[in-house]
C-alpha cells in the first residue's frame, strides 16, 4: 500500500509514496485538483523519453488534454531563457488559472515548473511527479520554487505549494549510482539536523534497502518544518545544511560538482568548523566524514576556503555584512549561527 504524508500549509497537499502510481496519476490529479481541461507536462531529455507517454496515456484516460514541454536534462536549463518557454508555452496552448502544470523528473524540473506555475496568470496548479531520490525527499515537498541566475542559484523564485506530490518508487530503478547517492546526501542532510536514530539506521542498512520509509521519514520531517515556517522566516533555514558551503561549490566547479555532492561537503566543512568552534564535539565530523564515505560521497573540495568565502557571499540566505550557517551541535541537533562576512572564510576550511 502506498504511504500518505498529509503536508498543513497555506495549500493543504498530500506526498503519496509507492511503486507503480505513474499510471494512476490521471486519477490521482483530478482528485487532488478538480476542474483542470488540460495539463503541460514539463520533462527533461533523460526521464521524458523513459516516463513521459505513460504519464500522458494517464491523464488522457481522465479526460485532460495533455501537452508537453522538454528540456535538455542538467542544472543549466533552470536558467530564464528556460522558464521564458515554459511560459509562452502555456499562453500558446491557451492555459488557463484552473489547469494544470505537472514536473516530472528531478529537483530541477520540479524548481522551474513550480516557478513557472507561481507566476503564469499570478498562479496556477502544479503537481509534482520527483523521479529522482534528491526530489522525493527534498525540494518537491515544501513550495520553494526557483530559477537560477547566472550570478548563484535560486536567486529568482516564489514559494508556490503544489497541489499533490505523486513519488512513484519504480522511477528510482532507472537513476544511475552517482545519481542516486546525490539524493542519499540529503537523506544525510536529514538524519544529521533531526533524526539520531536514522543517522544510525544508514550506517547499518543502506538507503535503497526501505527506500519508501525513508522517502516518507524525510517527507514528514520537512512537513513538520515547513509546516511551522512556511515562507522561511526562521527554524526552515535549518534544511540549508551544507547548502551555503554547497551552492558555492557548484557555482564554483561550473556545475560540474552535483548538488548531492556538493551538500555532502558542505555538510562535512559545516562539521569540521563546528568541531572547532566548539559547538560540538570530534565525534560529529568523524561520523559525517564516515556516512559520506559510506554513500560514496565526497568530503573535501580543490576549492580553498577563500575561494569558497567569495562564492558563497553572493547566496541568497547572506545579508551585506552577515551570512547564516547551520551548524551541527551533535548527531540529531544542530543550529543557526549568524556570523559576519569576515569571518566567513574561517568556516569553510
Amino acid at each position: 500500500m502506498p504511504i500518505t504524508v498529509r503536508v498543513d500549509t497555506s495549500n493543504v497537499y498530500n506526498v503519496i509514496i509507492g511503486e507503480g502510481l505513474l499510471e494512476q496519476s490521471g486519477a490521482l490529479i483530478k482528485d487532488a485538483a478538480p476542474g483542470a481541461s488540460r495539463v503541460m507536462i514539463i520533462s527533461d531529455s533523460n526521464v521524458w523519453p523513459i516516463y513521459g507517454r505513460r504519464l500522458e496515456e494517464s491523464l488522457s484516460s481522465e479526460g485532460y488534454r495533455v501537452y508537453h514541454h522538454v528540456l535538455e536534462a542538467g542544472e543549466a536549463s533552470k536558467s530564464m531563457k528556460s522558464y521564458a518557454g515554459i511560459l509562452s508555452k502555456l499562453a500558446e496552448n491557451n492555459f488557463g488559472r484552473r489547469d494544470i502544470i505537472a514536473a516530472l523528473g528531478g529537483g530541477m524540473i520540479g524548481d522551474i515548473s513550480g516557478f513557472a506555475g507561481a507566476t503564469y496568470m499570478r498562479g496556477i496548479r502544479y503537481i509534482q511527479i520527483p523521479t529522482t531520490l534528491l526530489s522525493a525527499v527534498d525540494s518537491s515537498v515544501g513550495g520553494k520554487t526557483a530559477i537560477d541566475l547566472p550570478e548563484g542559484k535560486n536567486l529568482a523564485g516564489a514559494f508556490h505549494q503544489p497541489s499533490l506530490v505523486i513519488c512513484d518508487t519504480e522511477t528510482l530503478e532507472t537513476l544511475s549510482f552517482d545519481t542516486f547517492r546525490d539524493g542519499c546526501a540529503e537523506v544525510i542532510k536529514y538524519a544529521l539536523i533531526g533524526d539520531s536514530d536514522m543517522f544510525d539506521n544508514l550506517l547499518e542498512v543502506m538507503v535503497e534497502d526501505h527506500v519508501e520509509e525513508i522517502i516518507a521519514a524525510c517527507v514528514s520531517m520537512k512537513r513538520d518544518i515547513v509546516s511551522e515556517d512556511e515562507f522561511d522566516t526562521g527554524r526552515r533555514a535549518i534544511l540549508n545544511m551544507g547548502h551555503t558551503f554547497g551552492h558555492a561549490i557548484e557555482k564554483l566547479s561550473g556545475l560540474e560538482v552535483t548538488h548531492g555532492q556538493a551538500v555532502a561537503i558542505g555538510m562535512n566543512i559545516a562539521a569540521r568548523a563546528a568541531c572547532r568552534k566548539g559547538f560540538c564535539d570530534e565525534l560529529v565530523p568523524y561520523l559525517v566524514e564516515r556516512i559520506s564515505r559510506r554513500y560514496s560521497l565526497p568530503t573535501e573540495t580543490k576549492f580553498s576556503a577563500g575561494e569558497i568565502a567569495e562564492a558563497a557571499a553572493s547566496d541568497k540566505k547572506a545579508d551585506a555584512d552577515s551570512i547564516s550557517i547551520i551548524v551541527p551541535t551533535g548527531v540529531g541537533s544542530c543550529r543557526i549561527e549568524k556570523i559576519r562576512m569576515e569571518e566567513l572564510e574561517g568556516w569553510c576550511e
